[in-house]
């Protein structure tokens, strides 16, 4: 009998110590799935009928292929970095402060294309040359309409992620990391309108918006003051001072 109660001990012991260090996706993969839903009924419904985004500098910027690669790096970066951030933020405080940002800036971009549908009508009908990069471009194009643009999320994102890296205690250490980073998220915003998916005005806006909602992230820390998470880990280790 004190076998079994202890293996139901040691069994519930474990699962409690899984919910512990893994409760913090729960947010992450329902807003993903939320996220994802809504964007694919965007894409569907926001077809003909949308206000067409252009500036006189659009016009000017030529389209450069090889972009298509830091374009699709995105991908990785974006996510790579808030794997991270679960993994090596032992506190979650940065991990939070990331969801913050990414997850507003998508859920505003959601809402003005919902309200607001829009577009562009940059891409070329002829593609200027045939190589690996412009079949790679076609490819993303058959899936990617030109639609729901603003403002940027790519560009948002990016700066996002940068943010996230540059300020997290896990990462203070590796300065080259913050470098490359940096480096990463410039040809990424570049790469949005080298290959024509975004016009120059959601690139502003997206840049405009980062910058707000790092003051608010980062600056003000909204992030710790909504979840509390900050604060209740100052004071644990104000206790273990104590003690």
């Amino acid at each position: 009998m004190r076998e079994r109660m202890s293996h139901f001990m040691e069994k519930n012991f474990s699962r409690q110590k899984l919910w512990n260090q893994y409760k913090h996706l729960i947010p992450l993969l329902t807003y993903m799935l939320v996220y994802m839903v809504w964007w694919g009924h965007l894409e569907d419904t926001v077809t003909t009928k949308y206000k067409v985004i252009h500036m006189g500098i659009d016009d000017h910027i030529p389209f450069v292929e090889i972009f298509i690669i830091p374009y699709l790096a995105w991908f990785a970066y974006v996510s790579t970095t808030v794997v991270a951030l679960f993994f090596k933020d032992e506190t979650k405080k940065d991990y939070y402060r990331c969801l913050t940002f990414l997850f507003t800036g998508m859920t505003l971009f959601l809402l003005i294309s919902t309200l607001m549908p829009n577009g562009h009508q940059l891409r070329p009908t002829v593609m200027p040359r045939d190589n690996m990069f412009t079949r790679m471009i076609a490819a993303l194009w058959r899936t990617d309409t030109p639609t729901n643009l603003w403002p940027s999320i790519h560009v948002y994102n990016s700066l996002g992620a940068h943010f996230a890296i540059s300020k997290s205690k896990a990462f203070e250490r590796h300065k080259w990391l913050h470098y490359a980073s940096l480096m990463l998220a410039m040809s990424i915003i570049l790469s949005t309108m080298f290959i024509k998916q975004h016009s120059f005005f959601d690139v502003l806006t997206a840049l405009f918006l980062a910058l707000v909602m790092y003051v608010i992230v980062y600056k003000r820390d909204a992030a710790t003051n909504m979840t509390g998470h900050g604060n209740h880990n100052q004071s644990t280790g104000l206790r273990h001072h104590t003690i």
